[in-house]
């Protein structure tokens, strides 16, 4: 790449950089590249930017009076670029999401357009009692660390508990009524065969502690223990929008090779920033909860796991017994011997159960109910 200043008011004459494109670039992209022209040159030095996860339908993002300079749409994105007097603006957008991004000749100048673009623009739908908010973090290539939210559909756990066996159900009843006073430990663990629920009971209980902890579930795991910056990032986390610090209970799915009790190298590393993270130095000072599902029996996790003092609750969420099965699904239709997952039973009542399904190995149908 080499510099070239061209004295000139159109975006792809002032770009200082050359550029070299193959047939993987996309028009965004090329969109993308233009937009850093007059910020890389220091004709518009100050760039200010804002997410906005929902936009509301019609808002477009521009300011009144900007010239649209490019604007481009594929299948999963779309990027506009726009100037204005002493400014340029970039609109990113994906699904319902968009980035807004200004560069301008002052910093005051950058707020105020990034402000004519995005206020009012947030469309939040009005929640309902069976909703719970639940924050989703990922890494992005081209934003970091990234978090978005989504309302959540929750049943209460009165609506739910006959969905496990009885065991199950009053270490559950415990889990549920727990409050900030009442932490002990820092990891909560669910583990068990597939399709028994244990999805199904944290999403219960993001809506059972929702007026004192925030939930998050972390997609990518395994990139989060492996990236310390992306570790660092989500165990400061963000406060709440009246700026109150509350309780955050991070949800690792299926982390089975992270606590098996032969991980080594690069999983042992990985599973010392999951304990330092639960009850170390990383973790000090923080409300910060973790917690994980696995399809691992108790007896191949990680003997520091599951040492005590660590785990506010350590559940082995298994199936159902014949006789609650059969209760809960109203017949005997279908029901084995040993009795049958939460997802069996799902799969009974919508009447798409392959035949002899109930005298197959548990752990071979998981459905939607990890």
């Amino acid at each position: 790449m080499c510099a070239d200043r061209v004295p000139s008011s159109r975006a792809e004459e002032s770009l200082p950089l050359r550029l070299t494109m193959d047939d993987s670039d996309s028009p965004s992209d090329v969109v993308d590249a233009l937009f850093l022209g007059r910020f890389a040159n220091g004709e518009q030095p100050y760039a200010r930017s804002r997410t906005v996860d929902r936009v509301k339908s019609g808002r477009t993002l521009l300011p009144p009076g900007v010239r649209i300079l490019r604007s481009a749409r594929d299948d999963d994105r779309g990027a506009t670029l726009a100037e204005g007097d002493g400014f340029t603006l970039l609109v990113s957008r994906w699904n319902r999401g968009a980035d807004v991004t200004v560069t301008a000749v002052t910093d005051e100048l950058a707020e105020k357009v990034l402000g004519q673009a995005t206020e009012g623009a947030e469309d939040a739908p009005d929640p309902r009692p069976e909703n719970v908010p639940m924050g989703f973090w990922y890494y992005s290539p081209r934003r970091g660390p990234h978090r978005t939210t989504r309302q959540i559909g929750a049943g209460t756990w009165e609506e739910i508990r006959a969905n496990y066996t009885a065991p199950v159900a009053a270490e559950l009843d415990r889990l549920m009524a727990v409050s900030p006073e009442e932490i002990a430990g820092r990891l909560l663990l669910l583990h068990g065969p597939p399709g028994t629920g244990k999805t199904s009971a944290l999403r219960t209980l993001a809506r059972s502690w929702r007026e004192w902890c925030q939930v998050d579930c972390v997609l990518d795991p395994e990139r989060l223990f492996g990236d310390i910056g992306y570790l660092m990032d989500i165990a400061i986390g963000e406060d709440d929008a009246t700026g109150r610090s509350r309780w955050r209970l991070l949800l690792l799915e299926d982390c089975d090779e992270l606590i098996r009790g032969e991980a080594k190298h690069a999983a042992g590393q990985a599973l010392s920033r999951l304990l330092n993270l639960t009850d170390g130095l990383l973790g000090q000072g923080r409300n910060v909860l973790v917690g994980v599902t696995t399809n691992e029996d108790l007896e191949r996790m990680h003997p520091a796991v599951v040492r005590p003092g660590r785990c506010l609750a350590r559940i082995e969420v298994g199936p159902l017994t014949r006789p609650e099965a059969v209760a809960w699904l109203g017949t005997e239709e279908g029901v084995g011997r040993d009795g049958a997952t939460l997802a069996e039973l799902y799969a009974l009542r919508r009447g798409t159960r392959p035949a002899g399904l109930p005298t197959q190995p548990r752990g071979t149908a998981s459905g939607l109910y990890l």
